[in-house]
C-alpha cells in the first residue's frame, strides 16, 4: 500500500476548507491531516504532524501567509508548501516563491488544478497556476533576485488585511464586491477603509488610488484610468 503524503490546510475560511478537503479525499495519495483557520495555530499543528506538504492562504488574519512560509521553511525545511490564493498579480507570486513556496495556485483554479498542484509538489517540482499570465512569469523570473515589498512606513503599520482591501480599492471594486471576494460584510469593508484612511492621513477615495500608484501597488496606467 502507498504510503498517503500528509497535507495540512491553513485556511480562514470554513467553507473554502470544505471544499478543498472534498477534492483532496478523491485522491488515493493524499490524506488531510489538520487543518486551522490562523497562522499561529497553523505553525502550531505543522509542529506537531509534520505534514509533507501546507496548502495555506496568503490572507489570514493574524498574519500574512508569506511570513507563514518563511518561518514553516526555517524550522520544517523539508515541508513542501503550496499557496492557495485569490491573487494573481506579481507581487503576491513573486512573494510567495521567494518565501520558500513550491506552488502557487489561484482560489478560482481550485477546483480543477488542486490535485495536480499536490502531485507536482509532491515531487518536488514548481507548479504555477496556467490562469497566471506570461507577463507575470516574466516579471518574475526578471526579478527572481529581488525582494518584491513595499518599504513605505504608512503601508507596513496597515494589518494584512487592510493592505489587502486597499488593493482592490486602488483597483476600483466597491464594497459590496470586496466583500465578497474575501467573505466579509460590505460594513466592514468600509470599517476597514475608516481606519486605512486614517493611517495614511488621506480624506479621499482618489487619493487612496494615488498612494497606491505612488508606492507601487498598482500600475501607473490604472491610476491615469482612474483619476478624474
Amino acid at each position: 500500500m502507498i504510503k498517503k503524503k500528509k497535507v495540512l490546510i491553513v485556511e480562514d475560511h470554513p467553507l473554502f476548507r470544505e471544499g478543498i478537503k472534498a477534492i483532496i479525499k478523491r485522491s488515493p495519495e493524499f490524506e488531510v491531516v489538520g487543518e486551522a483557520g490562523d497562522a499561529e495555530t497553523g505553525l502550531q499543528q505543522a509542529s506537531e504532524c509534520k505534514p509533507d506538504i501546507v496548502l495555506l492562504d496568503i490572507s489570514l488574519p493574524d498574519h500574512s501567509g508569506i511570513d507563514l512560509t518563511r518561518t514553516l521553511k526555517s524550522v520544517l525545511p523539508e515541508t513542501h508548501i503550496l499557496v492557495v490564493s485569490m491573487h494573481s498579480k506579481m507581487e503576491y507570486v513573486s512573494e510567495a516563491f521567494q518565501a520558500g513556496a513550491l506552488g502557487y495556485l489561484v482560489k478560482e483554479s481550485a477546483g480543477d488544478g488542486l490535485l495536480k498542484a499536490l502531485e507536482s509538489i509532491a515531487k518536488g517540482e514548481f507548479f504555477l497556476d496556467n490562469s497566471i499570465s506570461h507577463e507575470v512569469i516574466s516579471n518574475i523570473l526578471k526579478n527572481a533576485d529581488k525582494e518584491i515589498h513595499v518599504e513605505d512606513a504608512a503601508y507596513r503599520s496597515l494589518t494584512t488585511r487592510e493592505q489587502e482591501i486597499l488593493r482592490f480599492l486602488a483597483e476600483g471594486f466597491s464594497s459590496k464586491d470586496i466583500g465578497k471576494r474575501l467573505y466579509i460584510s460590505p460594513k466592514t469593508v468600509e470599517n476597514h477603509r475608516t481606519n486605512i484612511m486614517h493611517k495614511l492621513k488621506v480624506k479621499r477615495s482618489i487619493e487612496l488610488v494615488r498612494y497606491a500608484a505612488r508606492i507601487g501597488l498598482i500600475d501607473i496606467d490604472d491610476w491615469k484610468d482612474k483619476t478624474p
